[in-house]
């Protein structure tokens, strides 16, 4: 019962949508018209500016923290804890209260990260670092990002640092980031995919 319950308010927790909120609020427009065409901070960032687009970085990372430390309150099972914070990161994706269409969960999974070992930033920082100091492209930072904590939790598992749990979501979470960057490494293959600060907040559909 406490894994239903955790992953039932995980994913509605992620089905927050702050990106359209955002949009709305500030600009009166569907971010999901523009750019990539998700709701994520990324997009948000290119069609409303840093400033607006802080409320999607806070409420996108927090939703999957707190999906992930909520369960503390009735259980301390790592299983349940980690699969309330995947929940989130899938909420996020195909979110409920935004018509299953919402952004890659990058930023809602490296909350549940976090929230799950906050020494998982010790690895995976470095290595965003240096993928921004190698390519100065979003995509990479996350494709980077999203597997270096996989690998981190599956060492942290085999060590006894941390539970299995962690490792399973933490490969699941990279092998989604990674099936929702696919347009993004076609253009890395290509060379099309655009830098940071490149790309604009092109149109992509009518409407909104």
């Amino acid at each position: 019962m406490a894994l239903v319950v955790a992953t039932v308010c995980g994913y509605l927790l992620g089905s927050i949508p702050f990106g359209l909120i955002a949009g709305r609020l500030f600009q009166n427009v569907d971010v999901r018209d523009y750019g990539s065409g998700k709701t994520g901070f990324t997009n948000t960032l290119r069609v409303l500016g840093l400033q607006r687009s802080l409320l999607v970085f806070g409420g996108d990372f927090g939703k999957g923290a707190a999906a992930t430390l909520l369960p503390l309150l009735y259980t301390d099972s790592p299983w349940v804890r980690a699969f309330g914070g995947l929940a989130a990161v899938i909420g996020h994706i195909w979110p409920a209260f935004a018509g299953f269409k919402g952004g890659r969960g990058v930023l809602t999974g490296a909350g549940v990260l976090v929230a799950l070992d906050p020494r998982i930033v010790a690895v995976v920082a470095p290595v965003a670092v240096a993928a921004f100091a190698l390519s100065h492209t979003m995509s990479v930072i996350s494709l980077a990002s999203a597997l270096a904590a996989a690998v981190a939790f599956f060492a942290f598992a085999a060590f006894g640092i941390d539970s299995w749990a962690y490792a399973a979501v933490g490969g699941i979470g990279a092998a989604l980031v990674i099936a929702m960057h696919r347009e993004n490494i076609d253009r890395l293959r290509q060379g099309e995919e655009p830098k940071i600060g490149q790309g604009g907040s092109r149109r992509v559909a009518s409407g909104g």
